[in-house]
């Protein structure tokens, strides 16, 4: 094991990323899956980056921006003086400009990735998808002005091998191991941010998780329904579904006789000393 990859193994390695193999942004309704995963996560976000002190005076980055739905209520709603959104594609943040709101395409992993400095470093749904991601932690607390904080955000899954047998959990298997067979996305580690954050020499360190309900018709369920329809192919090429438990799932999502519970949101928080 590699411990500056965050637990990943030596010999692990995708052929794709995110954006290109799975989930481009040029189809058609990304830009509305991003949205239903803001509408089951962004009043938590929201919540935590305001108990953390994000508002007036402060020069916001937010990493993996998506359609910029955290970098505009961290602007309108919470009253940061500044906000940087970061895409590798900025489509979506260049469709709904706001004043005071600058947008850079670039890409984290890239060896000159420095922005600024920052009193807030936010990333949501980004490093669990990227390799080397303790290497990246660390890059993004440096961006970290003296008492800046740095707020991750990532999926985690408390229920996958627990779960009775059911196309909807196995579905969700399916979800987990395509995505990590294909651009090497990995929710196992989520858990020891904490500890992570810690290592780095971040003060103040917590963590809370987040479980939206699957309701039939919620943001959160049609997220994951559109999510696994993208996903499809890389889903079906583990050998664990095949599109008719795909369907049986999505189906599942939206009837009144589901019972399950969502992969969740572990949100971990940590301030530079100073």
């Amino acid at each position: 094991m590699d411990p500056t990859d965050g637990g990943v193994p030596a010999r692990w390695s995708a052929p794709g990323q995110y954006g290109k193999a799975v989930f481009p942004p040029g189809r058609a309704g990304e830009g509305e899956r991003i949205d239903l995963g803001a509408l089951a996560y962004d009043d938590v976000t929201i919540a935590r980056l305001r108990e953390l002190g994000a508002g007036p005076g402060w020069s916001c980055l937010d990493v993996g921006a998506g359609t910029g739905s955290v970098a505009r209520r961290l602007l309108g709603e919470l009253g940061a003086t500044r906000v940087l959104a970061v895409d590798r594609d900025t489509r979506f943040l260049a469709a709904h400009p706001q004043p005071g709101l600058d947008v850079l395409e670039a890409d984290l992993t890239a060896p000159g990735f420095d922005p600024g400095r920052f009193h807030l470093v936010h990333a949501r749904f980004v490093l669990m998808h990227l390799p080397a991601r303790q290497r990246l932690m660390a890059r993004l607390a440096e961006l970290l002005v003296p008492g800046g904080v740095l707020v991750l955000s990532d999926a985690v899954d408390p229920t996958s091998d627990t779960a009775p047998p059911s196309p909807y959990a196995q579905t969700v298997q399916a979800m987990w191991q395509g995505l990590q067979d294909t651009i090497g996305t990995d929710v196992s580690w989520t858990p020891r941010y904490p500890q992570l954050l810690h290592g780095l020499g971040l003060g103040a360190v917590a963590a809370e998780i987040h479980v939206p309900p699957l309701v039939p018709g919620s943001p959160i369920s049609r997220f994951w329904a559109g999510t696994w329809d993208r996903a499809r192919e890389a889903m079906t090429a583990t050998g664990l579904v095949d599109d008719a438990d795909i369907d049986a799932a999505i189906r599942y999502l939206d009837s009144p006789d589901c019972a399950a519970l969502s992969p969740g949101m572990i949100t971990a928080w940590g301030r530079r000393p100073g």
